[in-house]
């Protein structure tokens, strides 16, 4: 759950949080250029060799590409390692999603309204690995060079599961979405996915320059320590 640490004082933006000034829209853009181009020439040698162990522990594409909703809800091409056999139908995941975001008792599969499966087998070895680092989400630093997300922002929803979501938060969609969040370092797959939408809208609340470098910071121990990873 939550850690109570102490956050930097974020300017609120009226009731959405939606309207930025150019300067803080434009810091942030450079923000995410800069630690995203870093950061790929950094780990360059790492991506490759989990795309060739990927490739020889299961037969398909390393890569996995998914369309989720960004900005304003315009669609994009999602960009991860892929973690999952391939052809693996996602009835049982939507199907354990929408209990989670439409039923109060926790569904089965999942621990106390746990945002993902516990025991999903369709993962790989090499994804089960993948998924408790979050190596397979740093391909997601393309889409931050694309200005499809950012670095720091809500996590990037399905359209499917937008379509479940109570009008309380669809401000979430006001801002891009994020490579990690309050979210993220808040508990990660831990935290209940109505909290975790909760979490997004104290993010878009609250959005500052400072509150991101914060959040970037508070990701990586909570990355290195795989707490609330699946």
């Amino acid at each position: 759950m939550r850690e109570s640490l102490a956050r930097p004082q974020a300017v609120r933006h009226g009731v959405t949080g939606g309207a930025r000034s150019l300067a803080a829209q434009l810091a942030k853009r450079l923000l995410d250029l800069i630690v995203a181009a870093i950061c790929l020439l950094v780990v360059s040698p790492l991506l490759l060799a989990v795309a060739v162990a990927i490739r020889l522990d299961t037969p398909g594409p390393a890569l996995f590409r998914q369309t989720r909703l960004g900005k304003d809800r315009r669609p994009f091409v999602l960009c991860k390692f892929r973690t999952m056999y391939t052809g693996c139908p996602d009835d049982v995941h939507r199907q354990y999603v929408t209990k989670l975001l439409t039923e109060k008792q926790p569904p089965d599969g999942g621990r106390a309204g746990m945002f993902k499966l516990e025991q999903d087998d369709r993962i790989t070895r090499v994804g089960q690995l993948l998924r408790r680092t979050s190596i397979d989400e740093l391909p997601q630093l393309i889409n931050v060079i694309r200005g499809d997300m950012s670095l720091v922002g809500p996590r990037p929803a399905l359209a499917w599961e937008a379509r479940l979501f109570d009008a309380a938060y669809f401000d979430r969609f006001t801002v891009p979405p994020g490579l990690t969040g309050l979210w993220q370092v808040s508990g990660r797959n831990a935290v209940t996915m109505k909290q975790g939408l909760e979490l997004d809208l104290e993010y878009v609340r609250t959005q500052s320059l400072a509150l991101d470098v914060w959040i970037l910071v508070k990701t990586i121990p909570v990355v290195l320590s795989t707490r609330g990873a699946l």
